[in-house]
């Protein structure tokens, strides 16, 4: 299966944040906590990283995968090439792609409720 570029899916995703903002579904606020989630994520990726080199305490990858499903998940694509971490773990990869699915879902299904009930009603 051929994946989309993470690119394609980060623009689609502030696209929505975008219209979400614009039509009063979510607060501003929502753009400056994506922000310092996705901080946070590239930064939980590089201690891991970090820990992985030396021989440290790791950070569990559900971690990481609950970082991504937040809405972390353009950060952690970022930090995964940046940094060639947890690039070659299927399993890793299977679950990262999940998340992204889910958390695009769940905000395009919040953002676009109004729309969307309707059909369900039909």
């Amino acid at each position: 299966m051929k994946q989309f570029p993470t690119a394609t899916l980060a623009a689609l995703w502030a696209a929505v944040l975008g219209w979400g903002i614009y039509q009063h579904r979510l607060p501003p606020l929502v753009l400056g906590l994506g922000v310092a989630l996705n901080l946070a994520t590239f930064f939980a990726y590089r201690l891991d990283k970090h820990a992985a080199r030396n021989g440290q305490w790791r950070t569990k990858e559900d971690t990481l995968d609950l970082f991504g499903l937040a809405g972390g998940w353009p950060a952690a694509r970022l930090a995964q090439q940046m940094l060639r971490h947890k690039t070659v773990k299927p399993g890793f990869q299977a679950m990262y792609w999940l998340t992204v699915w889910l958390h695009l879902a769940a905000l395009g299904a919040y953002v676009f409720w109004d729309r969307i009930k309707p059909l369900l009603n039909s």
